[in-house]
């Protein structure tokens, strides 16, 4: 797998991009449950009142706050005391208008005092030292609270002195009162502050800095109302940063996979076309396309997914669980355990029992394959010889082994995802229930218990995007495996380094010497000591029975197979010296079946040169006796030809192969019993032209009809891959049994004996 993503660095710019933007994103979705908690716990609860140190407070009020603290001039230190409006800078002015309005001179007919700039590590401590004396100044200023301290300090006291201490100011008395007799009737008040958890002591401040900011004349739902629509206009904005990562991560996600499938069916493909038939027979057919397509795709779909859980998962797990830790009740974190393994052991076992069946799919594949093409071809074997049944059975028998493996994996895969719904479901549950016996016994915020459910939730959706590329990687690992297998096979015939050249002297001559031939993992040779010599000018003819070694002949000659003992020159300088570019240049191959190209007449004739004159393309035409039927056809060479030629006739197909072979003109024309499909007419008459046209050329042809060799100059007779005979016609009549059974199970002695037979 890592080899192939080696292929990903013609796209390290959109890969890095990716990644930066991943970063982006995970960072944004983390800081949304932030939002959703400010919004209520600030917002909502707390009326937009984000600390519970007070950026404005009258004078009054602050005077009565310092009499609950010995810290006055640390916290008046942090302060600027207003007796005018007059005076106020730019700083001042800005933080009065967002509490009182624009009409700020209107509201303050007291002094005030104003927070100065100060950073969050001195508001934390400024926090510490007011939250204790704001909350008891607003608790004894109220009115029952004030009441039930009046109604104590008046208990031994005499009517005459009950009536003036109810008719003074409770604050008044209090900074009236000795120290001794002060702090001994506020300690019950100090008591139950110090008693109270950190988050309801937060908000009892919160709520007495909403009071004082009430006394000054701060419209309070303004204030809330400004907060919620900022905080939400954060929220979105942040959102829409997530949302325009997302799209722009995977554009370019499914831009980098689509250019790496690209990659993978380019160097698959050109591997492909590199192979000697020895490697092509280790593949089958059916494979290599599956390998083109079906197991590359897997790879591309992998990729579109892959950077998002290889970079963003992590973040958002890890970075979620830190969240969870500081900035929530860490006593929940446990819950976020219990997910984590919950998934973990679903997804542990789906894939001990899925990971087989994957690696079964894709060779069930390669049998569907293979078995559709050999009954797509085989068509019209199978009709004749009333075989559907029977071909429909195999056909069923490897579709249904696909099929169950296929139903097996969705069946196991379907139940992951309700599995893992249930754990979230689960989850959330288990969070709304612990958290809401927090909030009940005071230990948390409401808002601390939505933030928390959201990075539990993300954090699990981290894992279940982690397990979906746990599950799709065995396969996409089985599907890279075999690409591997093809990219990384190397073509068994190759170039030398340092190539050799033709002799130019010996333009055209194939010489045999002392060759042999064993197909790869064969016992026995296929050809053994084969000597001959085909020279320009000259036709040489191969004849045998079947299975004597006539096509591995002549597939040598291209180097389709590289002899396995002896020696194959032509042109003076043995094949595998020379480059393959080079030796096929020379060569005029004609298969023993035919094959064409989807296209037109003239794009099968013009193959080895597209820019090959018309005139020269229907003179080819005309030596392989195809103008006949070209001429009858609607658009003449333009004419379409469909893939393999399908709806030309056998006949017509071996002289547009032949055809093709004349066009390119080369030194040495090799026909693989090209002249089966033709009748003795067309196949007397071709020859006839063919001669004159070679007559400067070497010509080898394999044939199974004595009357296409008969006027051969040399006639080389195989049996059981070895040379049993060569000579002309006539010779090999005189002098060799094989030759002679071979002509007269063909023609009769008189035919024979016309032609100079005995």
């Amino acid at each position: 797998m890592l080899k192939l993503l080696k292929n990903l660095k013609k796209s390290w710019v959109s890969v890095l991009i990716i990644i930066i933007l991943l970063c982006v994103q995970a960072s944004v979705d983390l800081a949304l449950p932030d939002y959703t908690s400010k919004i209520v716990n600030v917002g909502i609860q707390a009326g937009g009142i984000e600390t519970p140190v007070p950026q404005i407070i009258s004078k009054k009020d602050m005077d009565a706050m310092l009499i609950f603290t010995n810290k006055d001039d640390e916290i008046l230190s942090n302060y600027t005391l207003i007796d005018n409006t007059e005076s106020l800078s730019r700083y001042e002015e800005s933080k009065v208008k967002k509490y009182l309005g624009s009409d700020y001179e209107e509201k303050i007919n007291q002094p005030i005092y104003i927070l100065n700039k100060i950073d969050e590590e001195k508001e934390t401590y400024l926090t510490d030292l007011i939250t204790s004396p704001i909350m008891e100044m607003t608790a004894i200023t109220n009115e029952e609270t004030a009441k039930a301290i009046k109604e104590k300090i008046t208990q031994n006291l005499s009517q005459g002195q009950k009536q003036y201490i109810e008719s003074q100011d409770l604050m008044t008395l209090i900074n009236t009162m000795p120290e001794e007799q002060r702090e001994g009737l506020l300690s019950q008040f100090t008591k139950q502050i110090d008693e109270m958890a950190d988050s309801i002591k937060e908000q009892a401040a919160v709520a007495s800095t909403k009071q004082v900011y009430q006394n000054i004349g701060v419209d309070l739902d303004k204030l809330q109302n400004d907060y919620i629509f900022i905080s939400g206009l954060q929220m979105l904005g942040v959102a829409l940063i997530s949302m325009i990562s997302a799209v722009t991560i995977m554009l370019l996600s499914s831009r980098v996979a689509a250019k790496l499938g690209k990659t993978l069916r380019d160097k698959v493909f050109k591997k492909v076309i590199s192979y000697s038939n020895k490697e092509l027979t280790e593949f089958s057919t059916a494979s290599l396309i599956t390998r083109s397509t079906n197991d590359i795709q897997q790879i591309q779909q992998l990729i579109t997914i892959l950077f998002r859980v290889v970079v963003y998962a992590p973040i958002i797990g890890i970075g979620g669980f830190i969240k969870v830790l500081t900035n929530s009740d860490n006593q929940m974190a446990w819950i976020v355990g219990v997910a984590i393994v919950a998934i973990l052991f679903i997804v542990g076992t789906l894939f001990i029992i899925v990971m087989p069946k994957f690696r079964k799919l894709q060779d069930l594949m390669d049998k569907l394959n293979e078995v559709s093409r050999e009954i797509l071809t085989g068509i019209p074997v199978i009709r004749a010889f009333n075989k559907e049944k029977k071909e429909e059975g195999r056909f069923d028998r490897a579709n249904k082994d696909l099929m169950k493996a296929n139903v097996f994996v969705n069946r196991a895969m379907s139940m992951m995802m309700p599995l893992l719904m249930l754990v979230m479901n689960c989850i959330m549950v288990l969070i709304v229930w612990v958290g809401g016996h927090n909030v009940d016994q005071g230990t948390m915020q409401v808002g601390d218990m939505m933030a928390f459910i959201q990075y539990t939730m993300q954090i699990v959706m981290a894992f279940l995007m982690i397990s979906m590329i746990s599950i799709m990687l065995p396969r996409a690992a089985v599907s890279a495996r075999r690409i591997n297998e093809v990219i990384e096979t190397d073509s068994s015939i190759k170039d030398k380094e340092e190539a050799k050249s033709f002799d130019p002297n010996k333009k055209g001559l194939v010489e045999f010497k002392n060759v042999s031939f064993r197909y790869p993992d064969a016992d026995t040779e296929i050809l053994s000591d084969i000597n001959f010599t085909a020279k320009p000018g000259e036709t040489t003819a191969i004849i045998g029975s079947t299975g004597s070694g006539k096509s591995t002949i002549v597939n040598l000659i291209p180097r389709f197979y590289d002899v396995t003992g002896g020696e194959l020159l032509i042109d003076g300088v043995n094949v595998k010296d020379v480059k393959l570019k080079d030796l096929r240049d020379i060569i005029g191959f004609v298969p023993q079946k035919g094959v064409l190209f989807s296209g037109t007449i003239e794009s099968n004739i013009k193959y080895s040169n597209d820019d090959m004159s018309d005139e020269q393309m229907i003179e080819a035409a005309k030596i392989a006796q195809a103008t006949e039927f070209i001429e009858n056809k609607e658009n003449k060479y333009k004419d379409p030809i469909s893939q393999g030629g399908g709806h030309v006739s056998g006949g017509q197909k071996q002289r547009l192969s032949i055809a093709r072979a004349i066009a390119k003109d080369p030194e040495i024309f090799v026909f693989d019993d090209s002249f089966s499909a033709l009748d003795f007419k067309t196949d007397s008459k071709l020859r006839e032209a063919l001669s004159k046209k070679t007559k400067d050329k070497t010509v080898i042809i394999v044939a199974q009809r004595i009357s296409t060799i008969m006027n051969a100059e040399k006639i080389i007779v195989l049996e059981e891959g070895q040379v049993v005979g060569i000579g002309t016609h006539e010779e090999l009549m005189e002098n060799n049994e094989t030759y002679r059974q071979i002509a007269l199970s063909q023609l009769s002695q008189e035919e024979l004996g016309g032609k100079g037979g005995n």
